[in-house]
């Protein structure tokens, strides 16, 4: 199996790809778009700031290549907010994947960002099956994707928002699955299965 992670300059890069390899799943960090394209998976992870990598991903032509993907594509934090329609983040419109908007928080005296173990609430999405309900996910954000008809996984921080999307062949995760112990191994399992 080949997987293709998107490499635009963002934060965060290879502990995803460390993350494979411990599933004895190597992987190839590329910005090339044969490669990508040609991937059996692709992982879109990121940490950053949305309006920064929007511009990289422009300059490299991967934003429109990201949304022709016909293989199974996880996008993870940044990557995952990328593939809404827009966010407040740097007012960056994204590639319009998931039909939803990425606010920031605004709850005090909740602290911003939105840091260390949280649980979550799934559907019956293959992305987590194995995977109890409650899980504990591990977060670092300061903005979330709204709940909306593509979401498969929610999480309270004062109010509920989505921690996992999909639509089709592509896949969101709010949360760092490469950090989130058992649970997050499963859910990367889970998606090299799809």
């Amino acid at each position: 199996m080949s997987v293709a992670i998107i490499d635009y300059g963002a934060g965060n890069i290879q502990s995803i790809r460390f993350a494979l390899e411990r599933l004895g799943v190597p992987a190839i960090l590329t910005d090339q778009a044969a490669v990508i394209t040609n991937a059996d998976r692709v992982i879109f992870p990121g940490v950053g700031e949305a309006s920064s990598a929007m511009e990289k991903l422009k300059a490299s032509g991967l934003d429109a290549l990201i949304p022709t993907l016909t293989q199974p594509v996880l996008g993870i934090c940044l990557g995952m907010q990328l593939m809404c329609n827009h966010t407040e983040e740097g007012n960056t419109k994204g590639l319009g994947i998931f039909d939803t908007s990425v606010k920031r928080f605004e709850i005090k005296p909740l602290k911003v960002p939105h840091m260390g173990w949280n649980t979550s609430q799934h559907t019956t999405s293959k992305l987590f099956e194995g995977i109890n309900q409650g899980s504990y996910f591990y977060m670092v954000h300061s903005y979330y994707a709204q709940l909306c008809e593509e979401t498969i996984g929610r999480m309270d921080y004062g109010l509920n928002f989505s921690t996992a999307l999909q639509k089709d062949n592509f896949y969101g995760v709010q949360f760092h699955p490469e950090k989130s112990s058992d649970a997050g191994v499963q859910l990367l399992q889970n998606f090299l299965k799809l």
